[in-house]
Formats: C-alpha cells, structure tokens, sequence
C-alpha cells in the first residue's frame, strides 16, 4: 500500500466512527480510494505467471550467519527452514545455500566428508526437512558443490599422504594399492609457491588456495565415478541444483579441461534429474564467461556486472549510462547464445566473496534501490545475496566482514546469530532491519519486493530476447523490447536523478500500455498519450 492508499484506509476507518456524516463525506472517500488504487495499482495488480523452468530467483543464504534456530549462536538448516515464508513472500522461487557439509573452517569451503552435513548447522534429517518444505513451497534448492579441492582433513588426502610416506626414494605411487594418491596433485618437486611439503615425506601436493586446501585431481577417472557417486546421493535426496566452486580452477589457465569437467558432471547430474540446474563460479570478464559456456551447462554468474566497479552498480551510481547498460545486455544475449543457445545468465550485484552494495554506493538508499531495480528486470537467473534486499553493510576486504548476521530485529534477539568470530565488532546497518522495513512501503525490503512481483508477474522479463529501441536509447535513458513465445514486453530505464520525459511516438511502444512500475518512494510513472513521465531512477515495464 503506498500513501494514497493508507490515506483512503485512514478515511475509511474514520468515516465508520462518525455515523450518517459518512455520506456528505462519501464524494471524499471515493477519491482518497481512487487515487490509491491509481498510484501503484499498475506495478501490483497483475496475476502471477510463474514459469515451471530453470529461470528462477534465487537468495543466497550463508546458513552460518543467517537465522538460529537452538539458541548456540550459529546459523542452522532449521533456522532456514522457519525462514521459508519470508524469503517465499518476497517473491524468491530458488534458494543457493554456501557449503553445508562438514568442514573445519566457519565457511565451510574445505570438505571432510561429500555426504553429510555440518553438524554446526543440524542433520541430514534437518536438511531433508529444509528440501521438503521448499518444494511444497515451490522453491528449488542449489547447494555448493566444492570439487576443486577438499580439506587437508579429508580421509582421501590423509590416507594417501600416510600411503606417501611408506614410499622408498624413487618408488613410484600405485594407485592400485593406494587409489587416493591419484585424486591429489603430488609432486617430489616443490613445482611452484602453490605446493606445500607432506610432512614426514619428500613429497608436495598443491594447494592454489591455501595449504589446508589441497587441489583435486579431475583428470583421475576413479576420482570422477567418486564425485558422480557424490552427486547422485544429493540428487537422490532431492537437491535441485549445484552452485560449482572455483570453476575456473579446475585446472589453472586450462578452459578446455574446465569446460570439459563441467559438461562431464553437468551431463551425469541432468542424467538423474532433467530439470537438474548448474551456476559455475568463473570469476572472469566477459570474453572468458562467454568462453566457459562451451561446457554447455546451463549458467555462469555474470560477474561482468557485478561487484562495486561492475556495471549494474555504475549504472546505479549514474557512472555509467543506461544506454550503455542495456547494449551490454544485447551483447550478453549475442555472445552467449553464439556459444551455448540454451544459456540462462546469472546476474547478480555481490555475493559473499565482495564487499556489500550499500557500502559500494555510500549507503545512498536510492542508488541502492536503482541497482536492485536494474538486476531484477536482467535476463536469466538474477542471484540477491541475503540481507542486500535491506541495505546491510561490510567493511574492508576481509571475508568475515562480508557475512554478517542477517539483520532480523533491533528489538528481538530471536534468531540473531553471533556471525563469523572473527568479524570485526561494531559494524552496524546504515538501514533498518527486516521487521521495520517490513512496516515501511518505501523501505529498501519492499521495493525489492515490488521488484520480484513485477518478474513474477512478467516472465519475458527473464526470458525474452532482447531488442533494442534506439531512438529512446540516450545517456541515462533506454528502452528496450523482451519478446517470450509470442509476448513482448517493453522496459524504459531512467537512471538520472532527474523526470524525463520519454516520447513514445513511432516506437513499438506507443501500442503498450503500462504494465508496472518500480519507483524510489511511491511516485507515479505517467503516460498521456505518447508521453511517458518517469521519475528519477524508475523503471516501467509496458505491454
């Protein structure tokens, strides 16, 4: 409800209190009540039209840090569970939860064991509850998938490092009596700053990220029946989905290999489940995502976009013009396509790895509505990382500091989680939490909310082939057409601080009429006859 609309509620309630002087007051209620329907009806009068397929969108849940459901602190698969109305209700139909299986670390990055889960965040039982309560609420789970490496404490690299060390001088590895010392990089050479000595041997294994994480062996076949073996038990259980980490690391400065890693698994997961979904992470520009969808496999994370100089937020900032913006968009489809027709981008403003939006754009609440705006109406698979739908904040460069406790209540200690130990104190929210934005229409939570109901409403948005209207294409204007089987929708940018008016004569747009709309605090996109009225940083959506 925007303001008229708490006005005509207001009206109603206070007309009902006065008796028969309610009718000389009727001509009044009536138009507090128009002119709340009329000031936000477009964006939330449509019907749902949600398409049963891979485009989803999908919530980024650090369990650790997200809602805790015993009381110890830490952040658990139950917590998420009794979270599922929430993230539901905001128009999320896929959830990507950070590595879930038993690990040392609190990030949970480094495996000790593919088919359990961390006793930190609950049971298998817990995890197989978490899946049944998503798909009653149609809502598709991706896990992390860590295939790169594992931790030093796996009992494959502790097995074969114990094996290591009953080799003589000269003595090759037989993988026959010890299969582990395949699945790792071994070396009695120190090849390079990225291998570290097995203690008590003259042997070295590789760790590209850390010495506790040593890098697996892909090429290894009796390796790759373990990890299809692994697959088929989360698949099994009903998993949607794999978030594949480090894709690009597979084997380092080797596309060829790494597409071909993925096409493998990809190929064996879609084998079990048609519907199975992949995202890989390869943190790279452009030309190199475009390059790993020769894996053919369903997305790459669109990190082109992404992060403080990506150019959703520049856009945002008004650092980069929406004219540019929705050219690269154009190019994504061109390029991507060319390579893998079946593609579906995965766009996203941060993750876990970067610093958050609102400290990207100096906690400057429009800007950071603008660049959930200009994700949520991208193409594919858009990813919103928990808490950036109300403005948390980081610090620095360090990872604890990027994966704070959801921010659920100031007043309500009720499944607060203490986060990361070693985050620095004193790190506070420029905004408000999850229950007062909740209350407040204009809040960062419900814009994002109108935002995803406006993608739920209009699946071109995801899924429609892109087309340029070039006229209306200048600086921080631009327009473009979406057209899905046979619907098109058109989408107008404004970026600029400032009203612009967006002359539609002549375009394929002087047909459409406004479908919604997503503004900064509640205002008006008006169309009278070919002219289009928009607010500064808004976006309307035409059919």
């Amino acid at each position: 409800m925007d303001l008229f609309g708490s006005l005509s509620e207001h009206l109603q309630k206070w007309f009902e209190n006065i008796g028969n002087r309610r009718l000389c007051l009727l001509p009044i209620l009536c138009i507090a009540l128009f002119l709340g329907a009329c000031s936000q009806a477009p964006a939330d009068s449509q019907e749902l039209n949600i398409v049963e397929d891979n485009y989803r969108n999908y919530y980024e849940i650090f369990v650790y840090s997200f809602y805790d459901s015993d009381g110890d602190g830490i952040g658990d698969l139950n917590g998420v569970t009794e979270k599922l109305d929430y993230i539901e209700d905001m128009g999320f139909n896929g959830i990507w939860l950070m590595p879930v299986m038993p690990s040392p670390t609190y990030h949970k990055y480094d495996v000790t064991d593919y088919y359990s889960i961390d006793g930190q965040y609950g049971t298998v039982e817990d995890f197989q509850t978490l899946l049944e309560e998503c798909h009653k609420r149609n809502i598709r789970v991706v896990i992390d998938m860590v295939i790169n490496h594992t931790s030093s404490q796996h009992e494959w690299f502790l097995s074969a490092c114990d094996y290591l060390r009953t080799l003589e001088d000269g003595e090759t590895p037989d993988t026959a009596v010890c299969p582990y010392a395949g699945y790792y990089h071994f070396s009695r050479e120190q090849e390079n700053g990225d291998y570290y000595p097995v203690s008590g041997s003259d042997w070295y294994y590789e760790g590209v990220f850390w010495s506790e994480m040593p890098d697996l062996n892909l090429e290894n076949e009796a390796l790759r029946r373990e990890i299809e073996d692994i697959a088929a038990y989360w698949i099994g259980m009903g998993v949607d989905g794999f978030r594949m980490d480090a894709a690009m690391h597979f084997e380092e400065s080797d596309t060829s290999f790494n597409t071909e890693t993925l096409n493998w698994l990809y190929c064996y997961c879609a084998g079990l489940n048609p519907d199975f979904y992949m995202v890989s992470e390869v943190w790279a520009n452009a030309a190199a995502i475009t390059d790993y969808y020769a894996s053919e496999t369903p997305s790459m994370f669109n990190f082109d976009l992404a992060d403080k100089e990506g150019k959703l937020i520049k856009a945002a900032r008004g650092k980069y013009k929406a004219a540019s913006l929705v050219k690269d968009m154009l190019k994504y489809q061109t390029d991507f396509s060319a390579v893998y027709l079946d593609y579906i981008d995965a766009p996203f403003l941060t993750n876990h790895d970067m610093g958050r939006v609102s400290n990207a754009l100096l906690s400057d609440e429009n800007d950071i509505k603008m660049a959930g705006g200009l994700l949520l109406t991208m193409n594919g698979s858009p990813f919103v990382y928990y808490g950036e739908e109300i403005g948390m904040s980081s610090k620095g460069t360090k990872d604890e500091n990027k994966r704070l406790p959801m921010y659920w209540s100031a007043e309500n200690p009720e499944g607060m989680t203490m986060g990361p130990a070693d985050a620095d104190e004193g790190i506070t929210s420029s905004f408000e939490s999850v229950e007062k934005q909740l209350a407040d229409e204009t809040s960062i939570l419900n814009y994002y909310k109108r935002a995803l109901r406006l993608r739920n409403e209009n699946p071109e948005i995801a899924r429609g082939k892109i087309a340029l209207i070039e006229p209306l294409c200048v600086e921080h204007q631009a327009a473009i057409l979406k057209t899905w089987e046979d619907s098109t929708i058109g989408i107008v940018y404004n970026t600029s601080e400032e009203e612009l008016q967006t002359d539609l004569t002549g375009t394929e747009l002087e047909t459409m009429e406004i479908r919604g709309y997503l503004t900064l605090n509640g205002e008006e996109i008006v169309r009278e006859d070919a002219m289009l009225t928009m607010p500064g940083q808004s976006i309307c959506i035409l059919k």
